[in-house]
């Protein structure tokens, strides 16, 4: 049997989407390595396609159905049956995310990057298998390789789970459900109920505990839980989890009938539920035993503040790793050892620091967080040691609203401070904007500000982030 012919890269990335193409592009666009990408699906990974960038769209979409509510309110004669085409908006949608995957291939190609479709798995400790999309087998190697695969949605080991969706499924959606179910608390959770229930679905969501948004300060939780209530999400709180999802009536959209049935009993009938009960890494086909890289008990890459792997010359980063799952921390840490691994010598110990990374939930309202909460700044310098500044308003944006709206729509902020010098450890705000107001104060809190920093600073009036500046 002739040899396999392999042929040879300075640098091999396993997945094309933030992470991978942000570290591809630095070693081969900065710094001129020999450089190949396979992807197995569409340019840009889980963010581009099933993400970060249709999920903003869709919370656009949702926003624009709030204002609409409001404006009467500011004067505005608005037809009491303003009809919403979703599957306008959805081909719309589709046809942005399919530009962009072109504009990703267009970007390697530009910086001299190879791109093959297909699955990879390693047959040595430096050499890959790709099995192409178009047919046949091709063998790779490189010094260095990057494993940036992503994850995928977890679904729950529930008879008749296949009946629902994840949130992959949950962009082919092309019409509004007249009734759905959310199970789970986390962000996912959170931003596709909001987003459906802002125009006009009736929306379940299924948590275990008493909050949503666990990981969040205890201030996010409360009201963001109490803000969903108050505008008509039913939050089945303490939940016991399904036994059981039947399907009443097969179709597409609202002809699909779902019964689910619950360990405690309950029974409830919707057209689709959503399964957003967390991600697990794409580890499973990359036959990770042939190069000794290490895992932890949720199939995770272990990896140090460098990305290495327990494997010389392999790295790893982004969700296949657990670590701050975000598409810019992706990006970063891309960028970083793409410039440590190619760059000169003074980036030689180039890494990104996981402190202090802001981050936002578009929810609805928006959440957006940087630093500790206020039990974890507490465990770590002592009750003591923190000082606490809180405020809760509503924005001017709401003024024409009866009082019982505007009751609804809360914005509230936290500043959690450390130390005689107050230092800034924490930063938790909810409310209409602060997705746009959060970046700033991130570049301030990672610079290492204090409270009086934050006095110094001349307020922008009028507006909500003055109050960041001006709370007593």
């Amino acid at each position: 049997m002739a040899p396999v012919e392999v042929k040879e890269y300075d640098y091999i990335v396993i997945g094309g989407g933030s992470g991978g193409s942000g570290s591809a592009r630095r070693a081969a666009g900065w710094y001129g390595a020999k450089t190949l990408i396979v992807e197995n699906g569409r340019a840009g990974g889980t963010c581009v396609n099933v993400g970060c960038v249709p999920k903003k769209m869709t919370w656009n979409f949702a926003s624009i159905n709030e204002n609409i509510h409001i404006a009467e309110h500011y004067g505005y004669t608005i037809p009491k049956d303003v009809k919403i085409d979703y599957g306008h908006f959805k081909r719309a949608r589709d046809a942005t995310i399919q530009r962009l995957n072109g504009a990703y291939e267009r970007n390697w190609n530009r910086e001299g990057i190879d791109l093959i479709h297909g699955k990879a798995k390693f047959v040595e400790p430096k050499v890959i298998e790709v099995d192409l999309q178009d047919g046949g087998k091709a063998r790779y190697s490189a010094k260095h390789i990057l494993i940036a695969v992503g994850g995928r949605p977890s679904i729950p080991d529930v008879k008749g789970a296949e009946h629902g969706i994840t949130s992959d499924g949950f962009f082919e959606i092309e019409d509004i459900p007249r009734k759905w179910a959310v199970v789970g608390a986390g962000y996912i959770a959170v931003e596709l109920a909001g987003v459906m229930a802002a125009v006009g679905a009736e929306t379940h969501m299924f948590i275990r505990g008493e909050t949503m948004l666990r990981k969040f300060d205890p201030m996010i939780q409360k009201t963001m839980t109490q803000r969903y209530e108050d505008v008509g999400i039913h939050i089945h709180k303490g939940h016991k989890g399904f036994k059981e999802v039947q399907l009443i009536r097969d179709g597409k959209g609202n002809d699909k009938l779902l019964k689910l049935i619950g360990n405690d009993g309950e029974e409830i009938e919707v057209n689709e539920v959503l399964w957003a009960i967390g991600r697990q890494p794409e580890v499973e086909a990359l036959n990770l035993g042939v190069t000794g890289v290490k895992t932890d008990e949720r199939g995770h890459i272990i990896v140090d503040e460098f990305q290495n792997t327990s494997a010389e010359g392999i790295y790893a980063l982004g969700d296949v790793t657990g670590q701050a799952e975000l598409t810019p921390v992706a990006i970063a840490a891309g960028r970083q050892l793409g410039s440590r691994l190619f760059g000169p010598p003074e980036l030689k110990n180039a890494k990104l620091s996981y402190d202090n990374i802001p981050t936002v939930v578009f929810a609805h309202p928006e959440v957006g967080t940087v630093g500790l909460t206020e039990p974890e700044a507490r465990q770590r310098y002592g009750d003591d040691k923190i000082k606490v500044y809180h405020t809760r308003f509503t924005a001017m944006y709401y003024d024409l609203l009866p009082a019982e709206e505007k009751k609804k729509n809360p914005t509230e902020m936290k500043i959690i401070c450390a130390g005689p010098e107050e230092k800034v450890v924490g930063l938790h705000i909810l409310g209409l904007g602060v997705g746009e107001m959060l970046q700033g104060f991130g570049v301030a809190i990672k610079m290492g500000a204090t409270k009086q920093d934050f006095d110094s600073c001349v307020a922008i009036h009028p507006t909500s982030a003055e109050e960041l500046v001006t709370m007593r």
